[in-house]
């Protein structure tokens, strides 16, 4: 029997009405369904499961409803087991979630038809480290944020590329993004934006304290290190946006490329279609 899983956003209006539409979709079409508790408060099903063992059941896809915010968090539970995942947008700008609404049951048909592509996306696999000891370890769709606390301070940071020393800067944060995440913060810091398949990370200083730090491209088989240079005061690490982890002064954050993708289901639209569309770029 075919298995779907739904993983949605919690307290969108929306799923009121439209987690028992796709419920009656799914049954038409022999599916059984498991479900991550945010979306079992929309309807009643004997599958329901916290969001991190979804994968463990072997779905042949899951289903996203809410914004990249969400679609973030699905990726980190299900990358590691390979799952597709197909992303709807509920949100506002959604630069990951590309399929509206108003072509869910379409896009449906097409991944129950196997007609839908899949698109592998690289994850960072970050690491905290402190001495010797591994505090913290995670993947990250978007990007690995280091930053200052709510004190108006500088931090120091020390940059190296594959166990070389680039350079020391102070500023309030710098970002490790993958292809992926160079459309949200490193963007908005003045980051590139790179295509989804470009083999490499982008390293984006947050409001150096010098003109001269700009945006680092390498490529994603290096390992790129952060030595947080904060004396007494505290940093956070965050992890896409969602997770966050207090930092001491020479904590080290290592990124690398991990060693599993995550596999979006996509519509038939080009990352430029959606960079107009998104980014609102002249139409020709």
């Amino acid at each position: 029997m075919k298995t779907a899983a739904i993983i949605s956003k919690p307290s969108k209006q929306e799923l009121k009405t439209l987690i028992p539409e796709v419920l009656a979709w799914f049954d038409q079409h022999k599916y059984r369904v498991i479900m991550d508790e945010e979306t079992a408060a929309y309807a009643s099903n004997e599958n329901v499961m916290p969001r991190k063992q979804v994968s463990r059941e072997k779905p042949d896809f899951v289903l996203v409803l809410g914004g990249d915010g969400t679609l973030l968090s699905a990726a980190r539970a299900v990358s590691r087991d390979g799952v597709p995942i197909l992303a709807v947008n509920l949100g506002s700008l959604g630069f990951l979630t590309e399929v509206p609404l108003g072509e869910l049951y379409t896009t449906l048909e097409w991944v129950d038809q196997n007609k839908c592509p899949v698109e592998s996306r690289s994850l960072i696999e970050c690491r905290l480290m402190r001495g010797t000891d591994c505090v913290a370890s995670y993947d990250a769709l978007n990007d690995v944020v280091v930053n200052k606390s709510a004190i108006a301070r500088l931090v120091g940071f020390d940059l190296l590329i594959d166990d070389l020393f680039v350079f020391n800067y102070k500023a309030d944060g710098v970002i490790v993004s993958t292809p992926t995440g160079s459309t949200a913060y490193s963007l908005a810091a003045g980051g590139p934006i790179l295509m989804p398949a470009v083999d490499a990370f982008v390293v984006t200083p947050v409001c150096p304290h010098s003109l001269t730090h700009r945006p680092l491209v390498v490529r994603d088989e290096s390992k790129i290190e952060i030595v947080v240079q904060s004396g007494d005061e505290q940093a956070f690490l965050t992890i896409d946006g969602q997770i966050g982890i207090p930092v001491l002064n020479e904590d080290r954050v290592e990124c690398r490329k991990a060693p599993h993708d995550v596999r979006l289901l996509r519509i038939r639209k080009s990352f430029f279609d959606v960079l107009r569309t998104k980014l609102k770029w002249g139409q020709r």
